[in-house]
């Protein structure tokens, strides 16, 4: 009986094998199975693993971005190599992700290739900050195209290279310089406020400055006529329609300036970082949830670009460090400015629309506005020149 089954199991198999074939062919029939990695025996249900990635773990020398064919620059992608064809909706942007150290996301999206087993992350600005870690995740939820999910979470972390940024020169401010408070629409105030510097507002009348003269410990409270604050005010319209002027084209200037060191930098959160010399430009607001430090050194120059609104939260600070000094640091901003209660803000503010500093807050820098400042109790000085 043995010896029979010993004969007849070739015959056996090779008529499943021929049945299979009629069946649509033998790659059908294994189709069934699914698809699994090299060497991996047919029927078992292995997760897929991150076997490789670019940039590489712990590469330090990451450039920021790179140029096609087209010579269009793109920020340095990262890729993420699988072991097996993934399942291309579980491999996306909730799925693998790329966040500076500090915790912020960069933005961006995923793509897989052709074979399925190659996950590219292309961020969404022209490129990566200089000088930064990076951590990219791929998370176990992310399948292969079996249904199988990884066993664990992938991470990997990277650094760009350092870069030597080209110094900017300081935002001339003419005449608008020697204010702490410049308006065009006037400034509201609930006492008590104290301010170190000039104050002045044009062309709107001196009723609009509710100020008092006991609020302005040093400087001048200047009037297009004699409606400002008695008994202090000066009139002087020639000379606020020369510093109004003056402040527009600082603006101007601020705004103007090309070819920033750094692009939408921390997605516009920028709470916990620390902000070398140079310039930097925002596609959007720009929020300091957290104490954020400015640091360099006493002749080095910031300037920031912002299209949206710059908030700051209560109880937040901006920290010179290295001596850097509030003089040379440039806040242009294409809409409002909230600085928080009690919250500490270093420089100048060049502002399109108004300037609103919340009770306590407090300024150590000039409020320049092309509308209107709103004061609560706060502490306005214009730094030393």
């Amino acid at each position: 009986m043995i010896r029979f089954e010993s004969e007849c199991r070739p015959t056996m198999l090779m008529a499943l094998l021929f049945a299979a074939l009629l069946a649509g062919g033998i790659g059908k029939a294994f189709a069934a199975a699914g698809t699994f990695a090299p060497g991996t025996p047919i029927g078992a249900a292995t997760e897929p693993k991150v076997v490789s990635s670019t940039p590489s773990n712990g590469d330090i020398t990451v450039s920021t971005s790179t140029n096609n064919s087209n010579n269009v620059v793109t920020a340095t992608q990262v890729t993420a190599t699988f072991t097996q064809p993934m399942d291309a909706a579980t491999v996306n942007i909730l799925t693998f992700t790329v966040k500076e150290t500090t915790g912020n996301d960069v933005l961006g999206t995923v793509m897989m290739d052709e074979t399925k087993t190659v996950a590219t992350f292309t961020p969404t600005s022209s490129a990566l900050n200089p000088n930064t870690s990076y951590t990219a995740t791929v998370m176990r939820t992310a399948k292969n195209a079996g249904g199988v999910a990884m066993a664990n979470p992938v991470a990997w972390r990277f650094t760009t290279a350092a870069v030597v940024f080209t110094g900017q020169i300081s935002v001339p401010l003419g005449t608008a310089g020697r204010f702490a408070i410049l308006t065009k629409s006037g400034i509201t105030d609930v006492f008590a406020s104290t301010i170190n510097g000039s104050v002045g507002s044009s062309p709107i009348t001196g009723a609009a400055i509710h100020l008092t003269c006991a609020e302005v410990k040093t400087g001048t409270i200047y009037s297009v006529n004699a409606a400002g604050p008695l008994p202090c005010r000066v009139t002087d319209p020639t000379l606020l329609t020369k510093a109004v002027g003056d402040m527009e084209i600082a603006y101007s200037d601020a705004a103007g300036r090309i070819l920033p060191d750094f692009i939408d930098l921390g997605a516009g959160k920028i709470g916990g970082l620390t902000l070398v010399p140079g310039l930097y430009k925002w596609n959007t607001g720009v929020l300091i949830s957290t104490n954020v430090t400015v640091s360099g050194g006493v002749s080095d120059v910031w300037i920031f670009q912002i299209a949206g609104t710059l908030t700051q939260a209560n109880a937040t600070k901006v920290i010179l460090k290295g001596g850097a000094r509030a003089k040379n640091i440039f806040w242009q901003t294409a809409s409002g400015v909230a600085v928080g209660t009690t919250a500490q803000f270093e420089g100048t503010i060049l502002a399109k629309t108004k300037i609103s500093l919340k009770t306590g807050a407090s300024a150590h820098g000039r409020l320049l506005a092309q509308t209107a400042v709103t004061l609560q109790q706060n502490a306005v000085t214009r730094p030393a020149q």
